[in-house]
């Protein structure tokens, strides 16, 4: 009797947690916004790339999204890119990485152990890509809707044995070669001292404002994550700021441009917070594939650093949808890569997250490149 009142209560706990995971969701009726794209021969080569991350997005975080925005045949601005891979994103020794071992990949083209930061296994020191670009008189760019020195963005310049040591991060940006960097974090620095080094904006309404190229540039708008309101700029915004401001200079720019918050709602699993922040996110790719049709000069990458939530879309009701969340963690599911503009065509098919790395120095002719400074 005691075994089975056991197992009784065991499956009533466990109905009751999944359906605790179960969110309806409405499907919306917007009409598809086509964009016109560019041809790019394969001989093509960019000058310039830009990196787009869906943080903690999995294909059905995409495929919720587009239900949501406007239903089953509708399609999305990522949706439209024209060259689509798949990326494997496990970490130096677990099938499950977290975002610190993920940005290292594509920032080293090294895997490395989960809260490392562009160091390897051994706490070695790794060159970043922002590091070598630096050396051919590239600018470097990062937006994030996280801290600043969260580590998707802190993989790209800075070197250390735990993410979570932000106030150590905080101070290797600001010594480091970045040149611009918008998004949360205020409280991991010493305000004071950043104005003496940086241009420092902390309102959404300076980002009108032109800046010398005397110092760099850090953008810091929230205490830590971003949190959305009319006086806080959205990633579209910083993204196209961050844009303005690199465009046309020096030999070239990279700008990693990150929708950190959908891992976050991934965790809370909570999918209007998902969809509102993806919603961000595909405004963002919208204008960067503008971006690239009109310059032509640019390669538009987008991915993710993993899955988050094991998200699943379970059933249809009438004008509505059933989704469920798997986890309130990341999984190892391979995630999406997009690409978009000239050397597009060496991100099709299957790769890992550290090829992104190599692929990028091929199809920028890395080798090739003359040491340059900027400025």
């Amino acid at each position: 009797m005691k075994s089975f009142l056991a197992i009784t209560f065991t499956l009533f706990i466990l109905i009751g947690c999944s359906k605790e995971k179960i969110e309806t969701v409405m499907m919306g009726n917007l009409d598809s916004d086509l964009l016109e794209l560019e041809d790019f021969s394969d001989s093509q080569k960019p000058k310039n790339i830009i990196l787009a991350i869906a943080d903690g997005a999995g294909p059905n975080h995409i495929t919720v999204s587009r239900l949501a925005v406007g239903g089953a045949d509708h399609k999305l601005y990522i949706d439209q890119l024209p060259i689509n891979g798949t990326s494997t994103t496990h970490a130096y020794d677990n099938l499950i990485t977290d975002s610190a071992a993920a940005s290292t990949a594509w920032a080293t083209g090294n895997k490395t152990k989960n809260r490392y930061l562009s160091v390897d296994k051994d706490k070695k020191e790794l060159t970043t890509i922002f590091e070598m670009l630096d050396k051919k008189g590239y600018l470097k760019g990062i937006v994030a809707t996280s801290s600043v020195t969260h580590a998707t963005p802190a993989a790209f310049y800075a070197h250390i044995d735990s993410r979570y040591k932000e106030k150590e991060i905080a101070k290797q940006l600001l010594n480091s070669s970045v040149d611009i960097a918008l998004g949360g974090g205020q409280e991991f620095f010493n305000l004071e001292e950043a104005s003496k080094t940086h241009h420092l904006i902390t309102k959404k309404a300076f980002l009108e404002k032109n800046y010398d190229d005397s110092k760099h540039i850090v953008g810091l708008f929230d205490e830590d994550g971003m949190e959305r309101g009319p006086e806080m700029p959205t990633q579209r915004e910083m993204t196209n700021y961050a844009l303005d401001y690199l465009h046309d200079k020096c030999n070239g720019f990279f700008l990693m441009t990150e929708g950190s918050q959908i891992d976050w709602a991934g965790h809370s699993n909570d999918v209007d917070y998902m969809i509102r922040e993806f919603k961000d996110f595909d405004l963002t790719i919208k204008d960067l594939i503008n971006f690239v049709s009109n310059n032509k000069d640019t390669l538009l990458l987008i991915t993710a650093d993993h899955e988050t939530g094991g998200l699943q879309l379970m059933k249809q009701k009438d004008e509505s949808f059933e989704i469920q969340w798997g986890t309130g963690s990341h999984t190892g599911m391979s995630v999406g890569v997009y690409a978009y503009g000239p050397g597009s065509q060496n991100f099709n098919g299957m790769m890992d997250n550290t090829d992104i790395f190599y692929k990028i120095l091929e199809v920028l002719n890395y080798q090739d490149l003359a040491n340059s400074s900027c400025g």
